[in-house]
């Protein structure tokens, strides 16, 4: 194991307790696949929260007054040492839900997904242009093969492509 903490809370009901698992899971095999090196002991808080509190701090933090999937607060240089205190991961139950449904996805692999997603923006990787995107989505894709997951781009990918 890596000198990597990872604090799961949760600041809402009805989060499954098996879920702490996949944080790990998920962090550790993206941390393996993005290359990057803890080069010190490091803590990386996820935090389950519902629609509410997301809203707020979305509203807070982006200007943006509505509910997202995952806020990442990293708090290390992008690429830079993988060490201290990483930043937070922080999900929304509700809208979580109502994702995995609309996409036809179990909770759980959707779950997993934006772990991985979340976890990525706090090393740095993020989607602002179409290169950055395409290596991002990329990445994530093989690293949630590797954990069983379905390629959550795979239908927009064939919609893009009409």
């Amino acid at each position: 194991m890596s000198p990597l903490h990872i604090e799961v809370s949760r600041n809402a009901e009805g989060w499954p307790e098996a879920l702490d698992a996949r944080a790990e899971q998920a962090v550790r095999e993206a941390l393996r696949q993005s290359k990057a090196t803890v080069t010190g002991v490091a803590e990386l808080s996820v935090v389950l929260t519902d629609d509410a509190e997301q809203k707020t701090l979305n509203r807070d933090w982006r200007g943006i007054d509505k509910s997202t999937n995952v806020l990442s607060f990293p708090q290390i240089e992008p690429f830079g040492p993988v060490e201290g205190i990483l930043g937070d991961v922080i999900l929304a139950r509700e809208t979580l839900e109502r994702e995995a449904a609309e996409q036809g996805v179990s909770f759980e692999d959707h779950f997993t997904h934006l772990m991985v997603h979340g976890f990525l923006h706090i090393l740095g990787y993020d989607h602002m242009d179409d290169d950055e995107a395409l290596a991002m989505e990329g990445l994530e894709t093989q690293i949630l093969a590797s954990l069983g997951v379905a390629d959550p781009y795979a239908e927009e990918d064939a919609e893009d492509h009409r």
